[in-house]
């Protein structure tokens, strides 16, 4: 059974109701203060644009931000896991080379 509670979100001044349960409710209540943020900067640097093409301007931008750091981690996490293979393969060379001590 689903306990979600309604959560008031502003962005830049309109309230919207948005039911969520209440563990994801913080995480909710950061989310929207973010897309706050981002919406007013982008005002501040459009030609006063309505609330429907502010919301898709920045649905745009935080998208593009998080594909550009999604494809930073899965670089980064190429670059680390070709490491612990080099790595893995030297101290294989490495114990081959050597005895087994008792």
């Amino acid at each position: 059974m689903s306990s979600s509670e309604p959560v008031a979100l502003r962005l830049i001044d309109r309230e919207f109701l948005i039911a969520c349960e209440p563990e994801e409710r913080d995480g909710l209540l950061e989310a929207a203060g973010f897309l706050d943020r981002k919406m007013r900067e982008l005002r501040a640097n459009a030609k006063a644009p309505s609330f429907e093409r502010l919301a898709v301007l920045t649905a745009i931008s935080v998208t593009h931000e998080f594909l550009s750091l999604r494809k930073q981690h899965d670089s980064q996490e190429q670059r680390l896991s070709d490491g612990l293979a080099a790595l893995r393969s030297k101290l294989d060379a490495a114990l081959e080379g050597e005895p087994l001590k008792r």
